[in-house]
């Protein structure tokens, strides 16, 4: 089938697959149409202010509560939780190349493995070469939000059906299960896992009331279902460890729904990006996305950030990302493209780490370029960048330190920096 969608970032939606599903006037009947089973989903607490309040009516063919115990996973994972204390905390500056394609046969669940997190987000890799099949997932820790970096998703969750490719993100809500099937051979990308107060659209402030990523730009997908009676295995993810059940029908079968709590996709080209137009430039947070925020104001628990393509046209300005040390620590990873401030090795499907107070920047190429060029009006092309920007430490896993793609040179590219010479 073709996706369809309803557009709007955290709109009330009503949305049905057979006319006649949804109720009219409550939200749990004593009698449902055709004999479905109304369910809540609340992503809140049920005393949530309302503007904070998500949650969804599910009106489907059997209870989710349909289901044998979950049992611990049996397969190798290298998936980890928070506090992510498996090996102590490296302040070191760190990047890595792509994650390779498994030798085996490998799906979206089996092929996740962690970067590196803290107690609010947890940073994931995908590389998956084969679809999910007769199987689904759910995330009891906290919402996924997707970057593919290669290769075609179709996603079917039980709200509806969502295609992404390289250029869109999608967010799956905490607790939505979900199967994730290969448009073509492979595919690859990012994940960060958020343990904390929901992604929301960023505050504007003195920018107004338009600007970065427009809400009409957001698209949730429309009731779909799949009528199936055969076994399905059901993984969740539980207090950071995977455990498994075997449904003995297809969990996507919501006929109809309505609410403010769903998955989610949106094209990152649709950013309406703010720069100067007279010299230096603002801080990168004109780049954000997605926010979650944390109890302390303005200090995000985490923002995703993209850097896409833009014109740069300030004056006497250095043009490039500055040196910079940050109270806030930073993963990054290329979409697709190249970086501008880094001239090479990094690149799309890789990864760089630099955490709190670690001082980073363009490398030693790009800054020279940079203080050498004529400033003409310039536009950065063919590119996306982004980070997982949090308040807290990011932790390398064991595996993200011990990798073979690890770049053990990493440090070496701001070592070629000379001393300035004052006059005397």
């Amino acid at each position: 089938m073709t996706s369809s969608y309803v557009t709007g970032f955290g709109n009330h939606v009503s949305t049905e697959a057979v006319a006649g599903a949804l109720p009219i006037g409550q939200n749990s009947p004593q009698r449902v149409p055709y004999g479905l089973y109304a369910e809540q989903l609340s992503g809140s607490a049920f005393t949530a202010p309302r503007a904070e309040n998500q949650r969804s009516w599910l009106y489907r063919m059997r209870p989710a509560a349909n289901h044998p115990p979950f049992q611990p996973y049996a397969r190798p994972t290298r998936l980890r939780h928070r506090p992510f204390d498996e090996v102590p905390a490296d302040p070191n500056r760190l990047r890595w190349d792509p994650l390779p394609m498994p030798a085996e046969p490998t799906d979206f669940v089996d092929g996740l493995v962690s970067i590196a997190g803290n107690g609010g987000v947890g940073v994931h890799l995908y590389a998956a070469n084969r679809s999910m099949e007769r199987r689904a997932f759910f995330n009891a820790d906290g919402e996924f939000l997707i970057v593919p970096a290669q290769g075609g998703l179709r996603i079917v969750t039980e709200l509806g059906v969502i295609e992404a490719e390289p250029l869109h993100i999608v967010l799956i809500p905490r607790g939505v299960r979900f199967r994730v099937e290969l448009t073509g051979a492979s595919a690859s990308g990012y994940i960060c896992e958020n343990y904390g107060a929901p992604f929301r659209l960023p505050d504007l402030g003195p920018i107004g009331s338009n600007g970065l990523a427009n809400p009409r730009d957001f698209e949730m997908p429309v009731a779909w279902y799949e009528d199936i009676d055969e076994p399905t295995e059901l993984v969740q993810k539980f207090e950071g460890a995977l455990w498994t059940s075997t449904l003995d029908h297809s969990p996507f079968d919501v006929v109809a729904w309505h609410g403010n709590l769903a998955p989610y996709r949106y094209d990152l080209r649709r950013f309406n990006t703010i720069g100067t137009v007279s010299f230096d430039h603002p801080d990168p947070s004109i780049f954000t996305v997605l926010t979650s925020p944390s109890d302390t104001a303005g200090t995000a628990n985490c923002d995703f950030v993209i850097f896409p393509p833009r014109w740069m046209v300030a004056e006497g300005t250095f043009r490039p990302p500055w040196f910079h040390r940050n109270v806030m620590s930073e993963y990054m990873g290329l979409i697709t493209g190249a970086y501008d401030a880094k001239a090479g090795g990094f690149v799309p499907g890789g990864g760089s780490l630099h955490n709190c107070m670690s001082g980073h920047g363009p490398d030693q190429a790009s800054y020279e370029s940079a203080v050498a060029a004529e400033l003409q009006p310039h536009k950065i092309e063919a590119t996306m960048a982004f980070m997982f920007e949090s308040r807290s430490v990011l932790r390398p896993t064991r595996f993200a330190l011990e990798s073979p793609t690890a770049q053990l040179d990493y440090d070496d590219c701001w070592s070629g920096f000379t001393k300035a010479e004052l006059p005397r």
